[in-house]
């Protein structure tokens, strides 16, 4: 990407590596034409913003700064505020729990930034999977059960939605979510995520750990979160209108920002200087209320070396982290310069996701020949048992079995799509209902693997034991109908009848164009004398209306 006149805005855009990264955007020929630096706190991403001062030449450098993983009416307050107020807590589980509409999106702070600037390239150097899984989930499960097995404690409901909002998965999957729709919407052209294994590189025998465990459960969860962070971005590389896609993951130690001396800061805060005098009896030392440190007033001094999120390392500790054998470590000018040839085309190597597209076994030459016998196959066994079967309701989403069925239904009643275009809804309505009132094994077969038949007049269905998709309670019986019922109203069947008319449409445009052998001719594309096969309407519904087509192989 030729970053001229472009806008990048760069997540995480105090910290270590994203001061790097942001340096190196300045300097790019040409360079963009606004930086859009977003960080959680003010004070760090004005300091950022003024450090970056000299080598900013004419770019415009704007600043935001809160929680890019919470609602924008709460992104500014600290976990803890969060977790002591039912409305904000409200207001979070939702967003987190509930169904993805413009309303979560809208209220979302990182929606809301994307949507703003809308940055060509976003530059994500956020530790995802460290926001996500230091939450102390086990602690919070654990003492959940202790209240559980104790009745003489209620479990109120503020306790439950606090463990709520420590679960990371839940945050992982929103958030992916919503920062898909948010580049989608925003036009972005390529998103460039800094990841992490979790570890430094290192594996199960990781010595720096957080607990008697080795590995400590949260260094595991992050791990695990730092993957499925990774497989979520291979869907994002695979979704048709998503920006171009890459993670880059150092697999050690980033270091350093500066090496000083003065106050040491632990997550930002100066670590009080203190001193016990006199040695405390073991148990007087740790009873309750005991404090026999004395506070000397300021703060403690020393050497150390900045290693961004990580903290301040004494010389010894950098020493250990460092040594040959260990996590070792990569600078965050060379994780920088990583970032910079990806966004401007030139592979590293380094991307784990075209990694993963060259690694994982796609679509092959040999089972697409088989596909052809199998479909044979099942065709001469439909035939010689007199037994048609449309769909079981395995594969999924109950939609699909929905469609399945009523194009079939379509099938039992016009002779192609030309017909089913031109047909009345009506008519073809009463005819199916008609058929499925007198064909009772076609009809046992749609209600037994679970899915209603709604009459025309949308008061009668058929149903069986089993309903994949009840109604939900205080709402409109038939509101769930369109995930998964058959529906033999007349507004589907003219749903239908719409659909048969923009495939002859298409069909009238390839013919009109420029007549072509190639193979890049839509060979698979629906006629208008074809006969309706309810595979190849389920299938056009998927990748015309659903845009759900497949990209990579």
């Amino acid at each position: 990407m030729d970053l001229a006149d472009r806008t990048v805005m760069l997540l995480g855009g105090s910290g270590l590596v994203g001061h790097a990264v942001a340096r190196r955007v300045l300097a790019a020929h040409p360079p963009p034409s606004r930086l859009v630096l977003v960080a959680l706190f003010e004070a760090e991403v004005r300091a950022a913003a003024r450090a970056l001062e000299p080598y900013r030449g004419a770019v415009t450098i704007d600043v935001e700064w809160g929680n890019v993983f919470m609602p924008a009416a709460v992104a500014r307050l600290d976990m803890a505020a969060i977790l002591a107020a039912p409305e904000h807590r409200a207001l979070v589980l939702g967003d987190l729990l509930g169904d993805l509409g413009d309303t979560v999106l809208e209220r979302s702070l990182l929606f809301r930034l994307l949507l703003r600037y809308k940055p060509d390239a976003v530059v994500d150097s956020i530790n995802t999977a460290t926001a996500f899984a230091y939450q102390d989930i086990f602690d919070s499960s654990r003492a959940l059960l202790a209240r559980a097995q104790d009745g003489a404690v209620a479990i109120d409901r503020a306790t439950i939605e606090q463990h709520l909002l420590r679960l990371p998965m839940p945050q992982l999957i929103r958030h992916a979510q919503i920062i898909t729709e948010a580049l989608r919407r925003a036009g972005t052209q390529a998103y460039v995520k800094i990841g992490t294994s979790g570890t430094g590189g290192m594996g199960f025998n990781i010595p720096y750990t957080h607990s008697e465990e080795r590995p400590s459960a949260t260094l595991l969860t992050k791990s695990a979160i730092a993957g499925a962070h990774s497989m979520l971005l291979f869907l994002l590389g695979r979704t048709p209108d998503a920006p171009v896609t890459v993670e880059i993951k150092p697999t050690a130690t980033i270091a350093w920002r500066e090496v000083a001396h003065g106050p040491v800061r632990r997550k930002g805060k100066p670590i009080p200087l203190v001193d016990c005098e006199t040695p405390v009896p073991l148990k007087a030392a740790f009873a309750p209320g005991a404090s026999p440190w004395r506070d000397l007033g300021r703060p403690l001094d020393g050497v150390y070396i900045d290693v961004g999120e990580n903290g301040l390392f004494a010389r010894d500790e950098f020493e250990t982290v460092t040594a040959v054998g260990q996590m070792e470590f990569i600078t965050p000018e060379e994780v920088a310069d990583y970032v910079m040839m990806e966004l401007q085309g030139r592979p590293t190597g380094k991307d784990i996701v075209a990694a993963l597209d060259a690694s994982t076994a796609g679509p092959t030459y040999r089972a697409g020949v088989l596909r052809r016998n199998a479909i044979g196959r099942l065709r001469a066994l439909e035939e010689s048992r007199h037994a048609r079967g449309v769909a079981y309701e395995m594969l999924g989403p109950p939609r699909l079995t929905k469609l399945l069925y009523e194009a079939y239904l379509c099938r039992q009643l016009c002779p192609n799509v030309r017909a089913l275009a031109g047909s009345q809804a009506g008519a073809l309505a009463e005819a199916a209902w008609h058929l499925l009132t007198t064909d009772g094994a076609l009809r046992q077969q749609i209600i037994s693997v679970g899915l209603p038949i709604v009459a025309p007049d949308g008061k009668n269905v058929y149903r069986g034991s089993t309903v994949v998709v009840p109604p939900e309670p205080g709402r409109d019986l038939l509101s769930v109908a369109p995930r998964g019922w058959v529906d033999l109203r007349l507004e589907q069947f003219g749903v239908w009848i719409r659909r048969a008319g923009t495939m002859i449409r298409e069909a009238e445009a390839r013919h009109a164009g420029p007549q072509s052998s190639g193979s890049d001719v839509e060979w698979n594309a629906i006629e208008a004398d074809d006969p309706i096969e309810p595979s190849r309407f389920a299938t056009w519904v998927f990748t015309v209306e659903d845009k759900g087509t497949r990209i990579k192989r």
